[in-house]
């Protein structure tokens, strides 16, 4: 399944597979992103499949992010392929927006 990036009231919704073949051009899109706004919101309930590679480029977006003092969520607790993709460094993950 192709990756989809849709916008819904300022949380980017992701659906698809976040896989080795899309990881760079994701890393690409939210690192532009992060470097024009102070918050990106991303939302996994809707991934369906992740890899290391998917671990490792949403990993480096948070960490860039932290460093610049960047607001950059990932809502995805509730998505089992999400969190067990995440493994130790599931503390990234949230449950959701407040």
């Amino acid at each position: 399944m192709a990756l989809k990036i849709t916008k819904n009231q300022g949380i980017f919704e992701i659906r698809g597979s976040i896989i080795a073949e899309n990881a760079q051009s994701l890393h690409h899109h939210f690192e532009k992103l992060l470097f024009t706004s102070d918050k990106v919101i991303l939302c996994m309930d809707k991934v369906k499949k992740i890899d290391k590679s998917g671990v490792s480029v949403l990993t480096k977006l948070f960490r860039n992010a932290v460093e610049n003092n960047k607001i950059f969520y990932i809502i995805g607790k509730q998505n089992s392929k999400v969190k067990n993709a995440f493994g130790n460094v599931s503390y990234i993950l949230r449950n959701d927006y407040v």
